[in-house]
């Protein structure tokens, strides 16, 4: 009954920590919805082009977030371990290396932004997202900046300002949409590249005002680095870049995986493609709930780890699996029972309809297992486990999903459930190996 209670208060505290950081993720989902909607009003080449930006921004942005991933990991295990000064130093090295890592992958953005023409879209549409890609990039910058100390908040317990601000920003860059994209106010109309500015402008406020909390709020105080602009020590930052670079791999994986299947789509057609754009949608909306839950363990393990309590790892991260696998049974129950009126808010078009309604039932089935993939490799990075998560992330979507994916396609005649079938067998086996490598972590 003990192991029982243990569990139950385990699962109520991560839930509760968990909650706002699920709709911070969800804030994030929510702007690029809006920016799509706002700028879709524009025309359909505008909007090309910021599906076609968004895709070129979107490794990047991923190396960035998997990177910093590792401030919230050390300092979650120095706060468990009672080491005040060195929450401040990882927020302090996790700055610079949020600065460093934000301006490098800004000027390699910028390097590729002149050969757009080369991925063989429209000349119309790779014009349109030079631009967009260019400053969107520079945006990188105040967005890694500000997670940066957004997960020094949440890795100490505090994760409702940094929502709010998140929250904040999404209203900041809806009303900026429509000054510039529109020319309100007596601004200039400057369409798909009024978004990027937008964006620009509220990523920049949020890491202001992120900012602005983290030094003011007297809880931080004796967090706080001691002297902020002494020289650096070399090996925090390599701690940091050697925890962070398999997290970035991992994203990078999975989301590369989703890429290549949708250009499997495009082989299957205009139809199919359209679709897989529904149930993705849909797929990816979900996602950040247990995206959610995800972080929370990874810092309730990360505390358990460096307080040295074994016994909280094993009830910390079994309560996160069941919590991870019912959210999102229920996600895939909604998915399943009203696939026809979601289909229905994206697309009249009979053909799309008929195509979409299935793979939304795909998606329905594989929403336990992503659930607790995702769950799973969080409460590895709380035991800073992440090198063997990254091999095993390779094999289940690279060498599983992928190549059984394009067999069912194209071999066995399956067409786009083919595509989404071989998708879910390696979330599957993505979320089998992960569960096991965490229990066997965290075993008695």
């Amino acid at each position: 009954m003990s192991a029982l209670r243990s569990l139950i208060q385990e699962s109520r505290a991560t839930l509760a920590l968990a909650v706002p950081l699920m709709a911070g993720q969800l804030s994030q989902m929510l702007m690029s919805l809006i920016d799509s909607a706002m700028v879709g009003r524009v025309g359909v080449v505008p909007l090309a082009a910021a599906a076609f930006g968004n895709s070129i921004i979107g490794v990047p942005m991923l190396v960035g977030i998997g990177l910093l991933v590792s401030v919230s990991v050390r300092v979650s295990q120095a706060h468990g371990a009672g080491e005040r000064a060195e929450t401040g130093e990882t927020l302090r090295h996790g700055l610079v290396l949020s600065l460093v890592a934000g301006a490098l992958l800004a000027t390699a953005v910028w390097a590729l932004s002149p050969v757009l023409d080369r991925f063989g879209q429209p000349p119309e549409v790779a014009a349109q997202a030079r631009t967009y890609v260019i400053v969107t990039g520079v945006s990188l910058i105040p967005m890694l900046a500000s997670l940066a100390l957004k997960q020094f908040s949440e890795a100490l317990h505090h994760p409702w300002p940094p929502m709010l601000i998140l929250l904040g920003s999404v209203a900041l860059n809806a009303g900026l949409n429509w000054i510039f994209i529109y020319g309100n106010l007596g601004a200039p109309a400057l369409g798909l590249t009024g978004a990027a500015y937008a964006t620009l402008a509220s990523r920049m406020a949020a890491a202001w005002a992120m900012w602005i909390y983290v030094r003011r709020a007297r809880r931080f105080a004796e967090h706080a680095p001691v002297h902020w602009l002494r020289p650096l020590v070399g090996e925090k930052l390599r701690a940091l870049v050697r925890l962070g670079f398999p997290t970035a791999g991992m994203l990078v994986l999975e989301s590369s995986a989703f890429g290549v299947a949708a250009i499997m789509m495009g082989w299957l057609g205009a139809v199919p493609l359209a679709a897989h754009q529904i149930a993705i949608t849909c797929a990816s909306t979900t996602f950040m709930l247990p995206l959610g839950l995800s972080i929370a363990t990874t810092i309730r393990m990360g505390q358990a780890a460096g307080a040295g309590d074994h016994a909280r790892q094993r009830a910390i991260c079994l309560g996160s699996l069941v919590l991870g696998g019912g959210i999102m049974a229920g996600c895939g129950l909604l998915l399943a029972l009203a696939r026809n009126p979601i289909a229905r808010a994206f697309v009249e078009d009979q053909a799309v309809l008929a195509l979409a309604t299935p793979l939304l039932v795909t998606a329905a089935l594989f929403q336990i297992f992503d659930g607790v993939q995702v769950v799973a490799a969080g409460a590895l990075r709380g035991l800073s486990d992440v090198n063997v998560p990254v091999a095993l992330c390779l094999i289940a979507y690279w060498l599983i999903a992928l190549p059984l994916g394009y067999v069912a396609a194209f071999r066995w005649g399956w067409g786009a459930v083919g595509v989404w079938s071989g998708l879910a067998a390696g979330l599957a086996f993505a979320a089998a190996l992960l569960t096991g490598r965490v229990l066997w972590r965290t075993r008695a």
